[in-house]
């Protein structure tokens, strides 16, 4: 790709294609880093168990992989990509859209109108993931070895605890990542522009700006993801206490009590760890195949027939008969 593309002078990519970008970007973030994310669950459990006690991400990945073997890092991670791609594409497109009305006239320096974009990404994309991020959850500690797969956890919680418990923990999830994605999208475009003031297609900087704010969005929002995982794994839980928790006040309450101020950090180490490159891969990702779907002046759309089926637009000449970058929403 040309090394000195104006990007930021691109016309905007169409919501669907921002939502399909999404989709895929957010797909490859969860898969890519799900064991990680497995580390950081089982230590942010209210429990005694030596995986939840393990201060060493290494440490937990050999105890996990000798005890239940290396495929207990991976399970589950079924739930979070049949839900990552449909909550991505429209978190996604939601961000985009939204960031238009909040960044009117091309504002390119609006760290509020980014911060109110992202909140609004977060609410569509956080209704549509949590009950999947349930599943998961379930599924990553060591009593989801009993599952056989997806439809067999998901039926056992509805089974037993109702619709309820698959939104049990909804507001702590948007208490949590709203604040999150306000401080991830926002830090993100600027530290992109800040990285790269001349606008140009720069991969690296969409690499680094994307890894530094998911890692310091993470850090910040760890408390919130603690209470999370207790509220979202209660029903797998031991502990009557757990098991008797309700919502946010009595969660918070309990860690307090059992873990002290320290148990909010718990896992802070993998979350960050699992941000960092997961954000990294996801904007980069998402960046790249937003231009490769559109494709420049110079360079148009890499859409085949055969292709247009799936992805239904391409570049046309405009009316005026110059080579823009128009958009068409109709079929190849």
């Amino acid at each position: 790709m040309d090394e000195d593309l104006d990007y930021e002078a691109l016309p905007n990519s169409p919501t669907h294609v921002n939502m399909i970008a999404g989709a895929l970007a957010g797909i490859t973030e969860h898969a890519l880093m799900y064991p990680v994310d497995s580390i950081k669950t089982r230590m942010q459990m209210q429990s005694q168990t030596p995986f939840s006690s393990s201060s060493s991400v290494s440490a937990a990945i050999a105890r996990i992989s000798s005890a239940e073997g290396a495929s207990a890092l991976w399970r589950g991670v079924t739930s979070v990509i049949i839900g990552a791609g449909p909550a991505h594409a429209l978190s996604f497109g939601v961000y985009e859209f939204m960031k238009e009305r909040f960044c009117p006239d091309g504002e390119s320096s609006s760290v509020l109108g980014w911060a109110a974009a992202g909140a609004c990404a977060t609410i569509a994309h956080d209704g549509l993931m949590t009950p999947f991020d349930v599943i998961k959850q379930r599924m990553q500690i060591e009593s989801g070895a009993r599952f056989s797969g997806l439809q067999s956890c998901a039926s056992h919680i509805l089974k037993t605890e109702g619709l309820r418990a698959f939104y049990v923990s909804y507001p702590t999830t948007l208490l949590m990542n709203i604040p999150f994605h306000m401080i991830h999208f926002s830090s993100y475009e600027y530290v992109k522009k800040s990285l790269n003031p001349t606008g140009e297609y720069d991969p690296k900087s969409h690499c680094v700006a994307g890894g530094l704010a998911g890692g310091m969005a993470a850090a910040l929002t760890t408390p919130l993801d603690v209470v999370k995982t207790v509220l979202q794994t209660k029903g797998s839980s031991e502990d009557a206490a757990v098991r008797n928790v309700k919502g946010l006040n009595d969660a918070v309450a309990l860690i307090r009590r059992q873990s002290g101020w320290r148990g909010f950090f718990r896992g802070i180490g993998p979350r960050v760890m699992t941000h960092v490159p997961a954000t990294a891969i996801s904007w980069t990702t998402y960046e790249f195949l937003k231009i490769w779907f559109v494709g420049t002046p110079e360079k148009p759309a890499k859409v085949s027939v055969a292709s247009s089926v799936v992805l239904p637009f391409r570049k046309l000449e405009c009316e005026k008969g110059c080579n823009c970058s128009s958009v068409s929403s109709n079929a190849v």
